[in-house]
């Protein structure tokens, strides 16, 4: 029986793999299909995104009490919570644009007339 404490470890290691592999898919797939892919992997609540600051945010809640017991220094948890901020602001973000991905990966594969490009700099407001 492997040891308990290794399984988490093997879970982290088993989900990056799967993450770089999805990043691989990503890149090769034709537009709606990427754009469905984004959308969801970028949902606030049941994406991966959503999972990633879920997870950093108990990250922090661990290193608090850690902090507070004197086995961590205070900094590691600081930069854990500042990290879910973020993480919670670009998530906001993000959330944005999530009706047009829905849209662009709705549309059919193959367009009749491609879409016409569009400028990259663009004013962001904050």
């Amino acid at each position: 029986m492997s040891h308990p404490a290794l399984y988490p470890v093997k879970l982290a290691d088993e989900i990056t793999r799967q993450l770089d592999q999805l990043a691989d898919h990503l890149s090769q797939l034709p537009t709606p299909q990427a754009a469905r892919v984004i959308a969801r992997v970028l949902d606030p609540d049941a994406g991966i995104l959503g999972s990633i600051t879920h997870l950093v945010a108990t990250g922090s809640m661990f290193a608090k009490d850690q902090a507070e017991r004197g086995a961590l220094p205070a900094e590691v948890w600081l930069a854990l919570g500042r990290a879910t901020n973020e993480l919670r602001d670009i998530s906001l973000d993000l959330d944005e644009h999530k009706a047009t991905l829905q849209h662009v990966g709705s549309l059919p594969t193959t367009a009749a007339k491609p879409p016409a490009p569009a400028p990259l700099v663009v004013w962001r407001r904050r």
